[in-house]
C-alpha cells in the first residue's frame, strides 16, 4: 500500500465519526493550548523584569567595592584586560551650602572624571561637560533643592531661572559644628545631566572634575585637626569593553578579593530561576496534555473495535501487522498534529488579548494609570515554547494510539471475518 493510499484510508475513517474526532481534536487542543498559555505567563514576567533591570543601566558595567579604593587603584583598573573605562565617583564627608541668586540648598557634590565618563556616554540634557576646574554639571532636579531664603518653610520656593551660565558658590562645614567654613568655592554651570529614565528618580547632584580635588582639600585641611580622616570617599565603577567580557572581568575582579556586582550577575541568577519557574509551568501544563491523551486512547480502541471485520480483511489479503499498525498510529498522529495547530493559533490569539485587556483591568483594580510606570507584558510565545509544547502534544498523542495500534495487530484473521458487518 502506497503512502497516498494509507493517507486516503485513514482520512476515509476519520470521516465516518466526525463528531467523536472532532471532540477529541478539540480536547487535544484545549490542552496544547492550556500549556502554551501558561507557559508564556512565565515567558511574559522573565522578559518584563528583564527590561526593567536594564532600563536605565549600562549593561556591561561592574561596581567595584574596597575598602583601600583610591585615585590609584581606580588607575591600576583602568589598565586590566578588557575595561573600558573606569568612573570613580566621590563623595563627601561633610555639611555643605550652595548658594545662587538668593537661593540656597544642600545638593550633593560628586567629583568624577569626566574623561571617563564621556567613554561610558554620560548623558546630558543640554550644555556640554566641563573643561576646567571650577566648571560643573547640575543634575536634572538640581534647581529643586534650592530655595529662597527667607521664605516660609512649608510653601518653599524653587528656582525657575534658566542654569546654563550660571555661577554659584559652594561652602563646606562639620555637621556636629552646624558652621561653615567661611571659604566659599565658586561653580559655573556648563551642563545638564539628562533625566533618569524612571519617573521617581531624582537627580539633584551636581558634578565637578577631579581636578577641583586639591582645592578642597586645601579647604578642609585647614579646618581639620586629624590628619587621618578623610574629605572624600568614593565608588568605582568599571566598564568591560563588551557585554560577553562582563563576567570574564567580574570574575577576575572576585578572585583578586574585591566586592565585585555587576547587572549580568543579577540577570544571570534571575535567568536560572524563571528557567525552573518555566520549566514547572510546563509540567503542569503537560499534565493537561495527559488529561486530553484519555480522549484519544479511548477514541483509538473504539476504532480499533469498530473495524476489527476491516483488520481481518487486510490480513487476509495480506497486510502485514506493521502497516495495520502504522494506519492507526498515522491516525492518532493526525488528531495530535491538527489539534496542536489549532492550539498554537488560538494561543497566540489569548496571548494578544491577555496582554491588551490584562495591563487595563490590574490598573483599574490598582486604581493606577501605568501600573506605577512599569511596563509589563504578561505572555510571551517564543518559537522555542511553541516547539516544545508541539512536540509533547505529539508524543503524547502518539503514544496514546500506540496501544490501540499494537491490538489491531494481535486481532485474529478468523474471528474478525466471522463478525458481522
Amino acid at each position: 500500500m502506497q503512502f497516498n493510499d494509507q493517507l486516503d484510508f485513514v482520512r476515509q475513517h476519520i470521516k465516518k465519526n466526525k463528531l467523536r474526532v472532532f471532540m477529541t481534536i478539540l480536547a487535544a487542543t484545549m490542552g496544547t493550548a492550556f500549556l502554551i498559555v501558561l507557559a508564556s505567563v512565565g515567558f511574559g514576567i522573565h522578559d518584563t523584569m528583564r527590561k526593567e533591570i536594564l532600563d536605565n543601566r549600562v549593561v556591561n558595567e561592574i561596581e567595584v567595592y574596597s575598602d583601600q579604593m583610591d585615585e590609584s587603584m581606580a588607575e591600576k583598573l583602568k589598565k586590566r584586560d578588557h575595561v573600558k573605562a573606569v568612573v570613580y565617583r566621590q563623595s563627601m564627608n561633610l555639611d555643605s551650602k550652595t548658594a545662587l541668586d538668593g537661593f540656597t540648598g544642600s545638593p550633593p557634590l560628586i567629583i568624577t572624571d569626566f574623561k571617563e565618563e564621556e567613554k561610558v556616554g554620560f548623558a546630558l540634557k543640554e550644555g556640554r561637560l566641563p573643561e576646567s576646574s571650577n566648571e560643573v554639571v547640575v543634575g536634572s532636579h538640581f534647581a529643586e533643592l534650592l530655595v529662597k531664603e527667607g521664605e516660609n518653610p512649608e510653601e518653599p520656593v524653587s528656582y525657575k531661572e534658566k542654569l546654563i551660565g550660571k555661577q554659584f558658590t559652594y561652602q563646606m562645614g562639620f555637621y556636629e559644628e552646624k558652621e561653615l567654613f567661611p571659604e566659599e568655592t565658586k561653580f559655573t554651570i556648563v551642563g545638564i545631566a539628562k533625566e533618569p529614565a524612571k519617573d521617581w528618580l531624582q537627580d539633584v547632584n551636581f558634578y565637578a572634575d577631579a581636578t577641583i580635588l586639591p582645592s578642597l582639600n586645601q579647604i578642609y585641611q585647614a579646618h581639620n585637626e586629624d590628619e587621618e580622616s578623610q574629605l572624600f570617599y568614593g565608588n568605582v565603577k568599571v566598564y568591560a569593553d563588551k557585554l560577553e567580557n562582563v563576567t570574564r572581568v567580574s570574575t577576575a575582579l572576585k578572585d583578586e578579593g574585591f566586592s565585585v556586582y555587576s547587572i549580568a550577575d543579577q540577570l544571570e541568577q534571575m535567568d536560572v530561576f524563571f528557567l525552573a519557574f518555566k520549566a514547572g509551568l510546563v509540567f503542569v501544563g503537560t499534565i493537561a496534555i495527559l488529561i486530553a491523551s484519555i480522549g484519544i486512547f479511548n477514541t483509538m480502541t473504539m476504532a480499533v473495535t469498530e473495524r476489527t471485520r476491516e483488520i481481518g480483511v487486510m490480513k487476509a489479503i495480506g497486510a502485514s501487522p506493521k502497516l495495520i499498525q502504522r494506519l492507526f498510529l498515522m491516525e492518532s498522529a493526525w488528531i495530535g498534529i491538527l489539534g496542536t495547530v489549532i492550539a498554537v493559533i488560538l494561543s497566540y490569539g489569548i496571548s494578544f488579548i491577555a496582554n491588551m485587556v490584562l495591563p487595563i483591568i490590574v490598573s483599574a483594580a490598582l486604581s493606577e494609570e501605568d501600573l506605577g510606570g512599569v511596563d509589563v507584558t504578561f505572555s510571551i510565545i517564543p518559537w522555542q515554547l511553541v516547539l516544545i509544547a508541539s512536540a509533547i502534544s505529539i508524543t503524547v498523542a502518539m503514544i496514546s494510539g500506540w496501544r490501540p495500534a499494537r491490538k489491531a495487530t494481535k486481532i485474529d484473521v478468523i474471528q474478525a471475518l466471522r463478525q458481522e458487518l
